[in-house]
């Protein structure tokens, strides 16, 4: 594309985002009339459709939406139908016009750094609602000029190879190649519309909710309360150590009272903390209402109705500077609530979708889980703050002797910042199934949230892209945001070779597929879209997506390989059981007496270890089987793995696939914890474990081209166990997941034995 020519385009895009129509028509109208470039002339044209119908000129839009109707592009024909058929019922007033919102919204699959900084695409507005006495509520046409928009983004240059195939995807609009949905650079959004009238879902039942919420307040008490009385004695120990020092009589004390009366002021003061922390950390600032409704008129009428309601002040509204589109919700009372939204989501969701999210944190203020929420968020952003500077300290160190122990120091720091988000976990996951419910019972839109939630998903697989890393904001602020973003990898870079409805049939069809979000922040996306579209079928709506009601085959014997080391415990205490009546039954017969042995019950945990390094050994093989050139996957199988509902973690699918390695460098990615393959295929995570001496370490391969050669693996979320990381000079990485799992087997076995025979 020439450059005055993509400049052009891209000034018309953003003028047709900021309301500037005329100046878009005259930006957008050489360009639809030229023929050098034919992809480039129908996304001009579809951008004068916008903009001739949001300036009042229907007859120009109609003309040019027949002529895109002749267009060679199967894509583009089903929009201009759509849209012709939109325009001509709106040259009748007294007809009730349809909200059908038809369009193209573009998927980045490029090199982060050929990708424009803004994406140019329009906001269309939405029918707003008026809540009636007999709790129904009926539908209001607002004051906008066209609910016909489509979302247009400048498709930069694709730099990584087509795959082959040209296969049809259901997920596009009509019958449309890889090839084809590549080189347009475009996601069709079916566009399902919102109820009219709907009654009331059946109330949820909260007492759950209510009990995790208590939990994961004593879980997060019970924690802190052992790390410090950790680190109190390690403190006192040193002090006996070193001469001239006495310990401190008060880190003998039990902090226990203590603690709980920290814990329970925290939560009071909760959102004045976390202005400031947010503020100085990361940029917060005030939101005015006024700003928030020239971008959702929507929004601010649901936020203004939901509270008046409920008698509830409007919470106070902050937004991040971030280009990732996240949105979440702190407080410690429904009168001191803070919405905090980003700019990214602002700019990438439509009116009906940002209304919809807003409602969802409505959902969690309603329900109270915001309050422990903020206060896990209030003790864990510090502590990650402080990771982050002392890896950067770590940087600042060139020494390798000094480096290592401010390394180890952060990787400490980060463990203890994930152990006590692990406390919330459950909640995090369960608190946005009610959430979601509640949001599509206040504004009659579950296909909205549908749409949000994967346009989330995108804008944060783009985000991370364009960084090339996952920043300290998404990874801190990630238990509290409405999408992951490690489950935004690879769903949100997928759609230009596989459609969502295939990527998230393993989330609605595993029979198993609950067990692999144990250990993750946010439940299953597909399950939670299958969710929306039963409320979506209740009240008698197409959905956004369509799910085929197909049972996964999955055979029972793989799923107890597959936890055969966590099988191994409660065996482990079988085994303990049927050792300890064997010692009383001898002891009875005077046979033995080993009574100083059964009655230490210590010997149960040795068991446990036992049990654990047995069912270790048992995965090791069928976990990582050889791989056999001949049986290796490449880049173009990718897409196919990730659209079998049947598979497990335990299939160790090999794999040999060609990308660019992206993650945090230094001192913050010592432990690998932030490693993804960037393929044609989409975002891939990486596990890996550095192989300890090695000359080239995984940080030295970030931002270059690699092969990674390994076991692919479907869960919650799809990663790849790394066997080697290739350079195009020859350089080889090892990770050695092997021996390590074979290590912490004889690691087990040995002190499992040693246990239970010494008590």
């Amino acid at each position: 594309m020439p450059s005055h020519a993509k400049s052009s385009l891209e000034a018309g895009l953003v003028a047709l985002k900021q309301g500037n129509y005329q100046t878009a028509i005259a930006q957008l109208e050489p360009i639809a009339s030229s023929q050098s470039n034919a992809t480039v002339s129908l996304q001009a044209q579809v951008g004068l459709v916008m903009a001739y119908a949001r300036s009042g000129e229907v007859p120009k839009a109609i003309a040019i939406s027949q002529n895109l109707i002749e267009s060679n592009n199967p894509q583009v024909q089903e929009w201009a139908t759509r849209a012709l058929e939109h325009l001509t019922k709106r040259k009748k007033p007294d007809q009730e016009s349809k909200n059908v919102e038809t369009g193209f919204v573009a998927f980045d699959n490029s090199i982060p750094d050929s990708t424009p900084d803004s994406t140019p695409d329009s906001t269309p507005e939405t029918p707003t609602f008026e809540e009636k006495p007999n709790d129904q509520v009926i539908e209001t046409k607002s004051d906008d000029t066209s609910a016909m928009v489509p979302l247009v983004r400048l498709k930069a240059t694709v730099a990584t190879p087509l795959p082959p195939a040209a296969t049809p995807l259901s997920g596009f609009m009509g019958s449309v190649t890889r090839t084809q949905a590549k080189l347009f650079g475009v996601i069709y959004w079916r566009q399902a519309q919102r109820a009219r009238a709907w009654q009331p879902l059946r109330k949820p039942k909260l007492i759950p909710l209510r009990l995790l919420s208590a939990g994961t307040f004593i879980a997060l008490f019970w924690v802190m309360r052992e790390i410090l009385k950790l680190a109190m004695g390690f403190i006192n120990q040193t002090l006996v150590k070193l001469p001239y020092l006495e310990p401190l009589q008060l880190l003998y004390r039990d902090p226990t009272k203590l603690l709980l009366i920290v814990l329970v002021i925290l939560i009071g003061v909760s959102p004045w903390l976390l202005d400031l922390l947010l503020a100085k950390l990361y940029g917060q600032q005030e939101f005015p209402k006024d700003v928030l409704n020239t971008h959702s008129r929507e929004a601010v009428r649901v936020l203004q109705r939901c509270c008046q309601q409920r008698h509830w002040p409007l919470p106070k509204l902050r937004i991040l500077p971030m280009g990732a589109p996240i949105i979440l919700t702190y407080g410690s009372l429904p009168r001191n609530a803070r919405i905090v939204v980003s700019r990214g989501l602002l700019e990438q969701l439509a009116d009906d979708e940002i209304a919809i999210i807003y409602a969802t944190q409505l959902g969690h203020i309603a329900h109270w889980d915001f309050a422990v929420m903020s206060l896990l968020l209030l003790v864990t952003l510090p502590i990650h703050q402080l990771y982050q500077q002392v890896s950067e300290l770590g940087d600042k160190i060139s020494g390798k002797i000094w480096r290592s122990p401010v390394t180890i120091l952060a990787s400490l720091i980060y463990g203890v910042w994930c152990l006590l988000t692990g406390t919330g976990l459950w909640l995090s996951r369960l608190r946005l199934y009610y959430s979601d419910r509640v949001a599509s019972e206040i504004t009659g839109n579950p296909n909205a949230l549908i749409r949000a939630l994967l346009k989330i998903a995108i804008g944060i697989a783009a985000d991370i892209q364009k960084q090339e890393h996952t920043s300290w904001q998404l990874e801190s602020l990630n238990l509290l945001t409405p999408v992951s973003h490690e489950q935004s990898l690879s769903l949100g870079t997928i759609a230009s070779n596989l459609s969502f409805e295939s990527f998230l049939k393993w989330d609605t069809v595993n029979p198993y597929r609950r067990w692999f979000t144990i250990n993750n922040s946010h439940p299953l996306i597909g399950d939670r879209i299958e969710r929306l579209c039963q409320i979506a079928r209740h009240w008698h709506l197409d959905t956004e997506l369509h799910f085929a009601s197909e049972p996964s085959k999955v055979k029972r014997q793989s799923f107890l390989l597959q936890i055969a080391p966590w099988l191994g415990i409660p065996l482990g205490i079988l085994f303990a059981a049927l050792v300890w009546l064997t010692w009383q039954l001898a002891f009875a017969l005077k046979f033995l007496n080993l009574k100083w042995i059964y009655e230490d019950w210590s010997f149960i945990t040795g068991c446990l270890l036992i049990g654990f390094s047995i069912g270790t050994v048992m995965r090791i093989n069928p976990f990582f089987p050889d791989i056999k050139p001949a049986t290796v996957q490449t880049d173009d199988y990718l897409p196919t793995l990730l659209s079998d509902p049947s598979a497990l973690p335990i299939d160790s699918i090999s794999v040999r696939i060609v990308g660019k390695l992206l993650g945090r460098q230094g001192t913050s990615n010592s432990l690998a914890q932030d490693l993804i393959l960037q393929s044609s295929a989409g975002l891939v995570k990486l596990h890996h474990i550095s192989w300890l001496g090695q000359s080239v370490n995984h940080q030295d391969l970030i931002g270059r081209q690699i092969i990674v050669t390994g076991w692919f693996r479907r869960g919650a979320t799809p990663w790849i166990d790394i066997q080697t990381l290739e350079t195009q000079s020859g350089k080889t990485i090892h990770s050695p997941h092997p021996i390590w799992s074979i290590f912490l087997a004889v690691a087990a076995q040995a002190w499992g034995a040693y246990v239970f025979l010494t008590g």
